[in-house]
């Protein structure tokens, strides 16, 4: 019998030691702002993570945005994602789902940090309302970059699909789209908004903080009954996240600069804004600020852009985070 018993503890021993880490599959639009693709390079490179192939694994799923970004969630094509406040409260509201923000990726405009702005042909749109009828660019519907310009052209008395066409493009490809005069307006995120500023055609129309003010730009989602099933392998991913941050922001920058360029096949130069006060902001504790989303989420239905509010704090669990921060520590300045 004793056999039996000490065979059997052994399996179970087994067992767990070779259980398959859980796979989280995450999206990302673009670099540095998403942290997806960099986490297996700097986690095979560098070492930064504690727990990476052992209680997880990341897929870096490239999706233009929010919009798509949720409905890839709904499908189950995603597991924890970063969506924008608006794709957010349509995934509460009209989607009906079950979504809880666990944490921060990244924000934007935040005083003392960097933020995005919109740009055109000098010599074509002088102000907001030469849009009219033009063709404008944003990376995907439902993104926040969607919602700085539906905001800015509805205080100018414009509706989409009505008085002027909005297109999708990927953040890589806006600036050529620009040029070329296949759009009449386009979003330069960074690296790309540095290379708007040397053509002396072009010029910067308006930012999203005039737009929108400081954004909540992307958290970390998940479905609730995903995060409640799996809660002790996403701690561990939001631990490792935080590692990478500080990492990224401190110590590790010149690393990290040099793991953005290959993802963007750019020249380090181009790219060491990354992760400083020249780039959006990270909290170190990978919190996300849910007061800053909630007046993101109100702001939205003032303008009539969303049907409706949600309570944030139903539909967030930021305990995760607090976790994962408490078991790294404080930041050592």
């Amino acid at each position: 019998m004793r056999t039996l018993i000490a065979l059997a503890a052994a399996l179970l021993v087994s067992g767990a030691a070779t259980a398959e880490p859980l796979k989280l599959r995450i999206h990302w639009a673009q670099s540095p702002g998403h942290w997806a693709p960099m986490i297996q390079k700097v986690a095979d490179q560098y070492g930064v993570h504690k727990h990476y192939g052992k209680s997880y694994t990341v897929e870096a799923v490239f999706i233009a945005g929010s919009g798509p970004a949720l409905q890839a969630l709904a499908a189950n094509e995603l597991d924890v994602t970063g969506l924008s406040p608006q794709s957010f409260a349509i995934g509460v509201n009209e989607a009906k789902l079950d979504l809880k923000v666990i944490g921060q990726q990244f924000s934007t405009d935040v005083p003392g940090y960097a933020g995005n702005a919109f740009w055109v042909r000098k010599d074509d749109i002088r102000k907001v309302e030469d849009l009219r009828g033009k063709t404008v660019a944003v990376n995907a519907r439902g993104s926040t970059i969607d919602a700085a310009l539906r905001t800015m052209m509805m205080r100018h008395g414009m509706e989409d699909n009505k008085d002027y066409q909005l297109v999708e493009i990927r953040f890589p490809a806006q600036l050529a789209a620009l040029k070329s005069k296949r759009v009449d307006l386009a979003v330069l995120v960074r690296p790309w908004d540095a290379e708007g500023e040397k053509d002396p055609t072009l010029k910067q129309l308006f930012t999203m903080a005039e737009s929108i003010g400081p954004t909540e730009t992307i958290t970390y989602v998940g479905k609730a009954d995903f995060i409640a099933k799996n809660r002790a392998a996403i701690v561990d991913f939001l631990e490792d996240n935080i590692r990478l941050r500080r990492w990224a922001m401190g110590p590790g920058h010149a690393q990290a600069v040099k793991v953005i360029a290959e993802i963007l096949k750019k020249p380090e130069s181009e790219v060491d804004f990354a992760f400083t006060k020249e780039d959006s902001y990270r909290e170190p504790n990978a919190a996300a600020n849910l007061e800053r989303m909630q007046k993101n989420i109100d702001d939205l239905v003032k303008i009539k852009l969303l049907d409706a509010s949600i309570d944030l704090k139903k539909h967030s669990d930021p305990s995760l985070a607090e976790e994962a921060a408490k078991r790294v520590g404080p930041m050592i300045n």
